[in-house]
């Protein structure tokens, strides 16, 4: 039996080191991941946006951020923006392009701000979340 059990591993053994040895380097380090020993120092953290409260230049509330698409690219490229409603009822989800919301630092806190107003954005084409495709698409 003894004798069986090490044959078995020599075996194994043999067979795992050919697997290996058919491997290129490429495959061999796939299984590690890339990573970084420093964070770029332009970047912000996406909570920065992500349920925040957006404003009109009159500092009036024009809605809450509530998805952030990111492009293929890896950077974002549009906000949902959730317009007008109460406690969620009646309300709008409006895509705008990255460069449409302005952030700033006041008093410590992330403060997001438009070049609009709450009822051109409720003029706005919504858009609706389709679960099933994993993607908003145009409401109707």
């Amino acid at each position: 039996m003894l004798k069986v059990l090490a044959l078995m591993a020599s075996v194994t053994a043999m067979t795992s080191g050919l697997a290996y040895g058919q491997q290129t380097p490429a495959d061999r380090n796939a299984s590690h991941a890339e990573s970084l020993t420093a964070i770029p120092a332009s970047t912000t953290t996406v909570t920065n946006y992500y349920k925040q409260n957006v404003y009109d230049p009159s500092d009036s509330k024009i809605g809450e951020i509530k998805d952030v698409l990111v492009g293929r690219d890896g950077k974002v490229a549009a906000f949902i923006v959730s317009v007008g409603g109460f406690l969620g009822a009646g309300e709008k989800d409006v895509a705008v392009p990255f460069t449409a919301v302005n952030a700033t630092e006041r008093n410590g806190k992330w403060y997001l701000s438009m070049n609009t107003t709450k009822d051109a954005m409720k003029q706005a084409r919504g858009y609706n979340y389709d679960k099933a495709k994993a993607t908003w698409v145009p409401a109707t």
